[in-house]
Formats: structure tokens, sequence, C-alpha cells
């Protein structure tokens, strides 16, 4: 008698579509880039932020689902006035990006800048947006993280990393991105005193060849 053939169970692993966190009330994932377009025209003027789930572009493609990628979802928020900041996994499948209204006064990083060109040439910028730009024109902070992009030291971080051995050598070692976060963090201090706290934490910890304030350096902030 012939022997059945018994189906061998497959080895493989079958990634996980369980949360690694909990979805937050305030979190929507649309079906493409237009319904994300939708909801900020039509929520834009809340004072609350969202965060945007999204589908990994291998995800989306094994299902034949449209996508939205990281420079879509950015420039869409720019011509309403938002910014995205912080961007955390969901699942294997999935991750969400916190998008906010631009708080005045704060900085704009050079490729914001950089993407608002290319959205006013092509007429997609809003008045929502528009009056953000102007506004940090007329007080100063469209300019304010300039010298943070082309990683000036200012006298008073330069001093501060000379006073420790090897604290100047080991900051300039530093990768890029690691320089202009500990910048930024520096030019986004609000009182003397906090400014020269985080000048001696960064020119302490430089000296250890450690980078000060690791949330920024480690993680991808635009503004």
């Amino acid at each position: 008698m012939a022997k059945k053939k018994v189906a061998k169970k497959s080895s493989a692993k079958v990634k996980s579509a369980t949360p690694v966190v909990a979805l937050p009330e305030n979190s929507f994932q649309p079906k493409n880039r237009k319904a994300w377009q939708t909801w900020l025209a039509k929520n834009y003027q809340r004072p609350i932020g969202v965060w945007l789930i999204t589908l990994k572009k291998s995800a989306a493609l094994s299902r034949s689902q449209a996508f939205i990628t990281y420079d879509e979802s950015v420039e869409d928020a720019l011509c309403v006035g938002w910014v995205d900041s912080i961007r955390r996994k969901v699942d294997d499948e999935r991750s969400m990006l916190y998008f906010a209204p631009r708080k005045p006064k704060s900085g704009w990083s050079r490729l914001n800048k950089t993407r608002i060109e290319k959205l006013q040439a092509a007429g997609l910028m809003q008045p929502a947006g528009q009056a953000k730009i102007d506004a940090a024109i007329a007080d100063g902070s469209w300019t304010k993280l300039d010298a943070v992009e082309d990683l000036v030291l200012e006298g008073d971080l330069l001093a501060a990393l000379r006073s420790y051995p090897k604290a100047l050598a080991n900051f300039e070692a530093f990768p890029r991105s690691a320089k202009r976060g500990v910048l930024e963090w520096v030019a986004q201090a609000k009182r003397a005193e906090t400014r020269a706290k985080r000048i001696e934490e960064i020119a302490r910890l430089a000296a250890e060849n450690r980078r000060a304030n690791q949330w920024y350096s480690d993680s991808k902030k635009n503004t």
C-alpha cells in the first residue's frame, strides 16, 4: 500500500501584526495620500496633533495597497503649517509619525525650507502654511537654525569645549547629525540658565567622548 504523503510544516516565521505600542486615540491611518491631505484640510486648525499611521513600502506592495512616503506626508503637513517630530514602530508592517501645528517662534530646518521652496514653486502651499512662514520671517525664527545647519560653534559653547581636555576634538569628530542635534538643543534653550546648563553638559560629555541629548541625535527629527 502506498504511503500517504504528509505535507511538511513550513519553518518560515510569520511576521507578527501585534502592535508594539498601543495605538493612541489621536491616530489616523489613511488609505492613501489623498485621504491624508483631506484630513489635514479639515483638521489643520485644531490645537492637538495626530499620529499618522502608515504601511511600510514592502507591506503595501505585498498587498497591492497604496502607501505614503515620509517626504509626501511631511510636504502635505508643511502646506498647512504642521510639522513632524517623533516616529514610533507600530508593528512589523506599520509605523507612526507624530504631526502637530508648528509652534510660534520655533526654528526651521534647512531641509524643510528646501521642501517649502519646491511647494511654493508648484503652487501647493496653502494660506495656513504660508501664514506660518510669514510669521517666522517677521519674528526671526525663519533663520534661527541657520548657524546650527552650518555647524557654527558659538563663543560660549566653544569656550566650554576648550575648557575640557579633548572635548573639542571629540566633538568635532562626532557625526554631522549628532553635532547638529546638540547645537539645535542649545539654540532652543529659552533661558540663559538653561543654555548654560546644556552647554556645560555637552562639554563634559564630549570630554568623555560621549554625545549629549541623544534623543535629538539618534532620531529623525525635522523642524
